[in-house]
């Protein structure tokens, strides 16, 4: 996989950063100029030094980056469809299936102008989003909040936590 990644940003006359993790990337034949390894970096930092992220989740959404999901397990073929259907990343490639012409493809494609543009507006509208208030009513939304009055109150522990929130959530 790393052979295809420098083959693949050296066709598209882009420099890369291969974040080895735990998946054994990064193990060049030679040294190159344009390819950086590390092997360990916060994603908020660094991806906002790129121009492109290709790897298994979102995070590069939040910095603006065009971002190809390249899915192995649980819910990242879901969120590359996502992030797709958004116009900010093209098709997912799934791990069994990423070869030097899809990676090739999947560069150019983020290099499109009109994609920067739609992962900024995007990113943009990420910032003025508070994501733990809007989980928090997603998971009350699901609550049974009314009962008759034959039934015992529910119990739910995290309601009791809330207090008066709760109330301002939709709840009685």
């Amino acid at each position: 996989m790393t052979e295809t990644i420098v083959k693949a940003l050296e066709m598209t006359g882009q420099r890369g950063i291969i974040n080895k993790g735990w998946g054994g990337l990064g193990t060049l034949a030679e040294p190159k100029d344009s390819i950086y390894v590390l092997d360990n970096c916060p994603h908020d930092w660094i991806l906002l030094q790129c121009k492109a992220v290709v790897h298994h989740e979102s995070s590069g959404l939040k910095a603006a980056c065009p971002t190809t999901f390249v899915p192995f397990f649980g819910d990242q073929p879901f969120w590359g469809e996502r992030v797709h259907a958004r116009g900010v990343g093209p098709s997912p490639i799934p791990v069994d299936q990423f070869n030097l012409q899809k990676l090739v493809d999947v560069i150019n494609f983020m290099l499109d102008p009109e994609v920067k543009e739609k992962a900024v507006e995007l990113a943009k509208a990420m910032e003025s989003e508070n994501g733990v208030t809007g989980a928090v009513r997603a998971f009350l939304k699901h609550l049974p909040c009314k009962t008759d009055e034959n039934s015992p109150p529910p119990t739910h522990g995290f309601l009791e936590f809330l207090g008066p929130v709760s109330k301002c959530l939709g709840c009685s």
